[in-house]
């Protein structure tokens, strides 16, 4: 398919396209219109992120998921229940959803809600509630840390005092009680973070397998207090191990201790091994307690890291529905599901509708582009209805009937064409029209030419002519009549001659193949210049049996009505027969289409201005039968 006929089934269906969207763009606004508004308020709020010294790629990805985990959280049901409690009304009707804003620490709550006034409300109340929330696990996170320092600092101390009453009193008790009791202290606290361990890759494993897409409200929740007591775990572990360290070392002073003989100094070095363990601990004692204080400092100065920037605002305008943007999408896909439903019509559309057509499906020339008589005639009210180029011999009609002609005369020159057959695939595509106009044109150069109806099925040229059909080519093959017996003809165009089809046969194909029909055929070949037949649609054998004893078939089609495959059907029994097909006439063809059919476009009626560029000097008088042919006019 070329530009050009692309544009052509645009401008035939464009109606159609410009209807759907103008059904489907008031559908949308219809429909758009009665939908409830909606509301949109948003707030902006800021999650701090932790202090790092240079770039930390752990704390980072920590951050990031801590953001996620907020975005969950305020489209939890939890929280919109708590909201819901704390404004006294039901918030079933809220859409909920949380984002970062890019490249920034700010994050943006927006809640839709029927009620412009709620919508604000809820936005304001859920990051309150997240607020709320976020203080009180930092409350609890601080407060087990704070107890871990405190129980440190507590066995640090019990220690000093033990160490303090052994150098007071001298004791006499052995190294060995000493490394006992050292190597208890190291063994408890190798079972402490050991069991801290244990709890912390336990924990790990579960958050590990924690899957946010597929987890419930409650599973998300324990998702976060995992990871909170593994931080605090962690936390433990890092400080117990510098206190097993010490009593380490303690343990390693005890054992050199021990290795050194018994001596009267023995004493000597055991209190200096003992003040030497009572430094340890109290560095212990007072780095747990320095800890602490900083612990308590941090959490009075502690700023929360969830803070509200803007609170949400009432809403002006709702958000939807949007009747004008909706009416304006359901007419582009109107106007675009028409479109596409025109374009399938004419792909699935098998039938003929331009002269390239007839060439590429057909393999015959278009011999002639005719218009559709019946709107060229109603321009000429109180004409008689008989044959338009007779009734309007200046026409375009006219014209394109004389350029049939004038192709006929070139394609003589080479071979005979005295005796024509006018046929077409199927009925209603005119070709009695054809075949009388196509009479008329020629006999108006002079030629006697003879109109001869053998249709003897359906016969037409009487009625299109308005003459009487008493008798015709039924009773000239029966025997009843001699030719003279039967001609008509008119002194309107003298050189017209008509043989209607007479009385109707009940066995018409057998009357039109007997030696009786052909010799009728050859007397009258003796007796004009031209004979033109009209027969039946070629779907009936009476064509194919006259097309083997003429000159020519001419084949007459409907454009847009007829089928292809209709269409060629009966030319491939022509071929069979050998019969000479000289090529297509397109009837019908709408006026305000002739740029659909290619070279119409000449035949349209103000190509020149006025229909008075026509000329011609035959005048208007009915036909009237006669009985004798020699009394014709001579060629």
């Amino acid at each position: 398919m070329d530009f050009r006929q692309f544009l052509n089934i645009a401008k035939r269906w464009i109606w159609l396209a410009l209807v759907g969207a103008l059904v489907a763009g008031g559908l949308g606004y219809y429909i758009s219109s009665q939908e409830t508004p909606l509301f949109q308020a948003s707030t902006r709020f800021v999650i701090l992120r932790a202090a790092t010294t240079g770039y930390d790629y752990y704390a980072y990805i920590d951050y990031q998921q801590q953001i996620q985990t907020y975005s969950e959280l305020l489209t939890t049901d939890a929280l919109l229940n708590q909201a819901s409690e704390e404004l006294g009304y039901s918030a079933q009707d809220v859409t909920a959803s949380a984002s970062q804003i890019a490249d920034t620490q700010f994050m943006r709550l927006t809640v839709t809600h029927p009620d412009p006034v709620k919508a604000a409300e809820i936005a304001n109340v859920l990051v309150k509630v997240l607020i709320d929330q976020n203080e009180r696990l930092q409350s609890v996170r601080y407060e087990a840390t704070e107890r871990n320092m405190q129980q440190r600092a507590d066995q640090a101390l019990e220690q000093i005092e033990i160490l303090q009453a052994q150098i007071d009193q001298l004791s006499t008790a052995s190294v060995q009680e000493q490394l006992t009791q050292v190597e208890s202290e190291i063994n408890e606290l190798q079972e402490q973070i050991f069991a801290l361990e244990t709890q912390i890759v336990e924990l790990e494993t579960k958050i590990s397998e924690f899957n946010p897409l597929f987890a419930t409200e409650e599973q998300k929740a324990q998702h976060e207090a995992n990871r909170t007591r593994a931080a605090e775990l962690e936390a433990e572990v890092k400080q117990l191990t510098p206190i097993l360290a010490l009593y380490q070392q303690i343990f390693t002073n005890l054992t050199v201790l021990g290795r050194v003989p018994d001596s009267s100094t023995n004493t000597s070095i055991e209190i200096s091994q003992l003040q030497t363990n009572l430094n340890l601990y109290q560095q212990i004692y007072i780095n747990s307690i320095s800890s602490l204080e900083n612990l308590n400092l941090t959490r009075a100065q502690n700023t929360p890291n969830v803070i509200q920037v803007e609170p949400a605002r009432i809403p002006k305008k709702p958000i939807s529905p949007k009747p004008m943007q909706d009416a304006a999408l359901y007419a582009s896909v109107g106007f675009l599901l028409m479109a596409g439903i025109a374009f399938l019509m004419e792909y699935l559309d098998d039938t003929i509708k331009t002269p390239e057509d007839v060439k590429q499906i057909l393999g015959l020339p278009v011999i002639g582009l005719v218009a559709d008589m019946e709107t060229g005639r109603s321009k000429h009210k109180g004409q008689s209805k008989g044959v338009f180029v007779a009734d309007q011999p200046r026409s375009p009609i006219s014209e394109a009937f004389r350029s049939m002609r004038t192709s006929l005369e070139f394609y003589s020159v080479d071979q005979q064409l005295q005796m024509l057959i006018v046929t077409s695939s199927g009925p209603e595509e005119g070709k009695t029209t054809i075949a009388s106009n196509l009479a008329v044109i020629i006999a108006g150069s002079n030629k006697k030419v003879l109109l001869l109806d053998a249709d003897l099925r359906r016969p037409n040229v009487h009625q299109r002519l308005m003459i009487p059909n008493r008798v015709g080519l039924s009773d000239l093959i029966r025997g009843r009549l001699e030719i003279n017996d039967v001609i008509q003809f008119s002194t309107e165009i003298p050189y017209l001659n008509v043989i209607t089809s007479g009385s109707l046969p009940p066995n018409p194909a057998e009357l039109l193949g007997t030696q009786k029909m052909l010799s009728i055929l050859e007397d009258l070949r003796a007796k004009f210049d031209m004979i033109v037949i009209d027969t039946p649609p070629a779907i009936v054998t009476d064509a194919q049996i006259l097309a083997s004893k003429t000159d020519g078939v001419i084949y007459v089609i409907r454009p847009g009505k007829t089928r292809s495959l209709v269409a060629r059907t009966p030319l491939e029994e022509f071929e069979r027969l050998g019969a000479n097909v000289i090529g297509v006439v397109m009837n019908r063809i709408p006026h305000n289409r002739g740029y659909y059919y290619g070279g119409f476009e000449y035949y349209s009626p103000n190509v020149y201005g006025s229909e008075k560029y026509y000329v011609d000097s035959h005048n208007d008088q009915p036909f009237i039968p006669i009985q004798d042919i020699e009394t014709e006019p001579k060629k």
